[in-house]
């Protein structure tokens, strides 16, 4: 054996410590994040429908529908909320798909981080327009419009990070997940538990969300859905 292959089987054998820690494993992983966002989504829609003339700024499929209801000249519907809804959504969509293409080749909790730490911005400002302005002209086109850019922007993020059934703001595809694959569906009972609570934390966002806007007002509401965004992206990890 060469003196080379000695030293280097020498430092070979001599390598072994722990590895460093992952850094994408740092924090609390992607699936408990998303269902954390999901609990915001229902705060945010409890707000934008009950409090800003029955407008979805977060459930798009929903807004798609009031939208069509608004056409028709159904009461209590809006045409211009809902496209402010629509159209400030889709920019925030625009803009999660070029942070995607800007972060989404490398550190996925950097890439998370920068989305909700964005959400948590944009939801924290419509909490300050609701309890500086509550009864301005133009307080509920401010508020629709922050909470709807702040959700395309995560909803473009959430559907490049691909964590399944973790949509945050659509449950359709979950509750046909849960019932087709059921023990009376195909009985093949995947991911059964995360679809479960997916739909136990938006059902509680929304009861949350909506209690605080009955009782209350719409600034806490959104306080608190920027309070959890912004948390949730000091604490997020890279992984699922």
């Amino acid at each position: 054996m060469s003196e080379q292959s000695a030293e280097g089987g020498a430092e070979g054998a001599g390598n072994t410590g722990p590895r460093p820690a992952d850094p994408e494993a740092r924090g609390v992983r992607l699936g408990v994040v998303l269902l954390s966002l999901t609990v915001v989504s229902g705060l945010i829609d409890a707000v934008s429908y009950l409090g800003l003339g029955h407008v979805f700024t977060a459930n798009m499929t929903g807004n798609v529908v009031v939208l069509g209801f608004a056409a028709a000249g159904a009461p209590g519907f809006s045409i211009p909320h809902t496209s402010t809804s629509l159209a400030c959504f889709l920019v925030g969509a625009a803009v999660g798909g070029r942070i995607a293409g800007r972060f989404g080749g490398g550190s996925r909790r950097t890439w998370a981080q920068v989305t909700l730490t964005a959400e948590a911005v944009f939801v924290g400002a419509s909490a300050v327009v609701a309890f500086v302005a509550p009864g301005a002209t133009g307080t509920t086109y401010a508020l629709i419009a922050l909470t709807a850019f702040a959700m395309g922007l995560r909803n473009a993020t959430v559907r490049k990070l691909r964590v399944p059934d973790l949509t945050t703001t659509v449950l359709t595809m979950t509750l046909t997940g849960l019932a087709s694959e059921s023990a009376i569906g195909d009985g093949s009972v995947r991911r059964s538990p995360r679809r479960t609570a997916a739909v136990l934390a938006m059902l509680a966002g929304a009861a949350l969300g909506a209690w605080l806007v009955i009782h209350h007002d719409l600034g806490i509401p959104l306080l608190l859905a920027a309070v959890l965004a912004g948390v949730l992206a000091v604490a997020t990890s890279g992984r699922e």
